[in-house]
């Protein structure tokens, strides 16, 4: 259970950051008045949040669902 309960962690923080870095490329200065504010950035942070949990979720589900394959045999 506790390294089920790290690997999950990680895989969300790792998620999270492939969200943050690949939005890095995104261009807000189109929808944002003020692209460079803390407006801007704390909408970057939240967006990567749930991107990459969002991500990490499926991944995780789709990983147990892998392993309870082998109980059908």
């Amino acid at each position: 259970m506790g390294v089920s309960g790290l690997f999950n962690v990680l895989i969300t923080v790792i998620c999270i950051w492939i969200a943050w870095w690949a939005l890095q490329g995104f261009r807000f200065d189109i929808f944002m008045r003020n692209p460079g504010g803390p407006q801007a950035k704390v909408l970057l942070i939240m967006i990567s949040i749930i991107l990459g949990y969002l991500v990490s979720s499926f991944i995780i589900d789709y990983l147990q669902w892998s392993l309870l394959l082998k109980e059908l045999f």
